[in-house]
């Protein structure tokens, strides 16, 4: 019972709605990258190499062969290295926009977090300990006369 019960609260606060919201933006947001790496950021960078195309890039270690006389054909071996790449440069994309909506993200909390900042009010919370600081300043100040 208390398994459901704990599972209620964790529903109810909302972080498994805000858990799947990200999911969901992250999936279309990483679909968004990929495609901005395969069809903006890849043909150009194989335009620039004599038109390599990367996802086809492979080192052989065994050539195929025709079957021949009845015996079995064999297939090629082969380490296919171009897509690793195609992958790396596609994370580093990845990794360097979600950087940068970080570091802009951050920006926006200092600034709202920055108490001489008169442009954004500050939260209520902070307001209360800015009043409860000056009436015990005032309080201070009133015990010092006597």
């Amino acid at each position: 019972m208390g398994l459901l019960k704990e599972f209620k609260e964790f529903a109810i606060k909302g972080n498994m709605i805000d858990m799947a919201v990200g999911i969901i933006i992250g999936t279309a947001f990483n679909k968004v990258l990929t495609v901005l790496v395969q069809q903006i950021i890849m043909p150009p960078l194989s335009m620039m190499t004599a038109g390599i195309n990367y996802a086809d890039r492979k080192y052989i270690l065994r050539e195929a062969s025709p079957a021949i006389d009845g015996s079995s054909k064999t297939e090629e071996i082969s380490i296919g290295y171009g897509l690793l790449i195609e992958v790396l440069i596609d994370f580093l994309v990845i990794g360097f926009t979600i950087f940068l909506v970080v570091k802009v993200m951050n920006r926006f909390r200092r600034k709202a977090e920055d108490p001489n900042n008169k442009e954004v009010a500050p939260a209520r919370n902070i307001q209360l300990l800015e009043n409860i600081n000056k009436l015990m300043e005032e309080q201070n100040d009133l015990l010092k006369k006597k």
